[in-house]
């Protein structure tokens, strides 16, 4: 195949998006990162995580 139909072949594939993490996931990943630096406002975050999975289940 000659460099520029492998070109455009690879152009012409659909892409996939990545999907995107919860936004509770993201919560408590930043309230790990900030345990240590800050356990109050990791507590927030945590709490805000939990409040997002009641509300959305």
């Amino acid at each position: 195949m000659s460099p520029l139909l492998t070109f455009w072949s690879r152009w012409m594939q659909p892409t996939t998006a990545p999907v995107p993490a919860s936004p509770a996931a993201d919560l408590f990943e930043s309230a790990d990162a900030m345990a240590g630096l800050d356990p109050h406002h990791a507590q927030e975050l945590r709490e805000a995580a939990s409040a997002w999975l009641r509300v959305v289940r």
